[in-house]
């Protein structure tokens, strides 16, 4: 049967479409044949040979489970657990240790899938039987061809014999065919429908997650500790000395103190850094409500594409916030043309990620692939984007162009103050790149499980774990930054404003130079 795909399903590449194999409930099939392919030229074994190298999977659904390969972990307790991978490889790399019959450096396909289809049954609450799993296991088997093609009924017999080998893909073996095979197995199962996929969501690593929440949180505390430390240090300081001094005697400034008639001084390219601050508030509204929804058990991995949906109608949602807290920041700056600005924020910072996510489409239509968004989505995504971000985002900003900004504690000079020359530790990109370090310190264990399950081919859906890692990286990032901007203006550096910015911002670099490396 045909299905429509969701918005997030189209944009993940997911596209469910019909295959050859037959199921039937309590049918039991030892083998049959599903195809027997033309013969293949050298050219399409290359291709198939490519496939394998490169590590390609199948992807299988049936009543909306995935097919996974079942294997077997072993904790440091000694406790065995079985885990899914979800999806299958379409063949193996020879190696005669690991795979019997195969040779270095040839390439071999899976042509046998051994299906497994678990079922429940419970007469109490329901007739027939539910389907609670998907198991899967690919086997590469050199088939004769000691059968007649046209009748369903025959197989060959390496079928079940399975002494010929697996099958090779070799581009020299240029006019040979390969045979396509499948059995199916019904097996019954203890698991109730409701807690089907509670095997495809197992988490073996609990005990790592609260390591990771208890290194994280450590590091607040130690934040935490500095920012309360230079809080008290400094109050105390000015309390002693203005407590030693004469009445009629003036206190002499020194540090932070001498540059607060620049500290409230517009920064440099104002509108950019509004701009900049209004797609973040943006993105951290959308990334706070994703994870309630999905902390309460909202977005199921059952409906798929739903996270990604979800993020994408999100996202054009709170626009308003974008538009407000945008225009609230430049008008701080004194900014003139709140119109401009308005425009930037609801097209600059979405625009440059369509623009990447359109030129990465391109590429992938050019090879042909499946996984490309058709053009029609594009649009879908252009209307929610013009439709509903850009005027609430309008919107956003008109309430905050009518709001009174709070004045300053204290004025502007006239005349900007000359800045001291400053030590190397203190130059603009050394402190923002040490800056990004602790937050991103903070959650890279738990970005590494993320990782692991995207490239691993598992579910992550421990989003409790993940929104507590969330909110410790905001208080992280906010103290990092008090920090780095109090020993910027002790060292008389008033040009704090991008600093500020960018000391948090820069632990996102450190998460993209990370996931570089894993994939790496």
């Amino acid at each position: 049967m045909d299905k429509a795909e969701n918005l997030g399903e189209i944009l993940l590449g997911d596209r469910i479409e019909n295959s050859l194999y037959e199921i039937v409930v309590d049918e039991k099939i030892n083998c049959k044949v599903l195809c027997v392919s033309k013969p293949l030229s050298a050219e399409e074994l290359k291709d198939l040979s490519d496939l394998v190298g490169d590590e390609y999977r199948a992807s299988w659904v049936l009543d909306n489970l995935p097919a996974a390969m079942p294997k077997l972990l072993q904790s440091v307790n000694g406790e065995t657990t079985t885990v899914y991978d979800t999806g299958f490889p379409v063949g193996f790399i020879g190696n005669p240790q690991e795979n019997a019959g195969s040779q270095e450096g040839l390439n071999y396909i899976y042509n046998h899938i051994n299906i497994k289809v678990l079922y429940h049954t419970n007469p109490d609450l329901y007739e027939g039987k539910r389907i609670v799993g998907f198991e899967v296991e690919p086997e590469s088997i050199t088939h004769t061809t000691d059968f007649d093609a046209n009748d369903p009924k025959q197989y060959p017999s390496t079928c079940l014999k399975r002494d010929s080998g697996p099958q090779v893909v070799d581009p020299n073996a240029a006019d040979s065919s390969i045979v396509f095979t499948y059995s199916v197995l019904w097996e019954y199962s203890d698991t109730p429908w409701a807690n089907r996929w509670d095997q495809y969501l197992l988490n073996t690593d609990s005990q790592i997650h609260w390591f990771s929440i208890i290194n994280s949180v450590m590091i607040v505390l130690f934040l935490t500790g500095m920012v309360a430390m230079i809080m008290m240090r400094t109050l105390h300081a000015d309390f002693r000395r203005y407590n030693q001094l004469e009445p009629n005697e003036e206190a002499e400034e020194t540090g932070w103190k001498l540059v607060h008639g620049d500290v409230f001084r517009p920064p440099s390219a104002p509108m950019l850094l509004s701009v900049l601050v209004g797609s973040g508030v943006q993105v951290s509204m959308m990334t706070i409500v994703l994870l309630i929804f999905a902390v309460l058990g909202f977005l199921s991995p059952a409906n798929r594409g739903g996270l990604m949906t979800a993020m994408v109608v999100l996202f054009v949602t709170m626009g308003s916030f974008a538009g407000y807290f945008s225009t609230r920041l430049y008008k701080k700056f004194k900014g003139q043309y709140w119109k401009k600005n308005t425009i930037m924020t609801a097209i600059g910072m979405p625009g440059f990620i369509f623009a990447i996510f359109f030129v990465i489409n391109l590429l992938i239509w050019g090879e042909k692939s499946s996984g490309a968004v058709p053009f029609l989505t594009l649009l879908a995504l252009v209307a929610l984007w013009f439709g509903i971000s850009v005027p609430l985002v309008f919107v956003g900003s008109y309430f905050a162009f009518k709001k009174p900004v709070a004045d300053s504690p204290v004025g502007v000079n006239q005349i900007p103050r000359q800045i001291p020359e400053q030590v190397w530790y203190l130059s603009p990109v050394f402190s923002t790149l040490m800056g990004g370090v602790l937050p991103f310190g903070a959650v890279f264990i738990e970005l590494f499980f993320i990782l692991t399950a995207v490239w691993g081919h598992q579910f992550y859906y421990i989003f409790t774990f993940l929104f507590i890692v969330f909110v410790i990286l905001v208080i992280t990032c906010a103290e990092i930054t008090i920090v780095m901007t109090y020993f910027q203006l002790c060292a008389e550096d008033y040009h704090w404003w991008w600093r500020a910015f960018l000391t948090s911002g820069a632990s996102a670099f450190y998460m993209f130079l990370y996931s570089a490396f894993y994939w790496w």
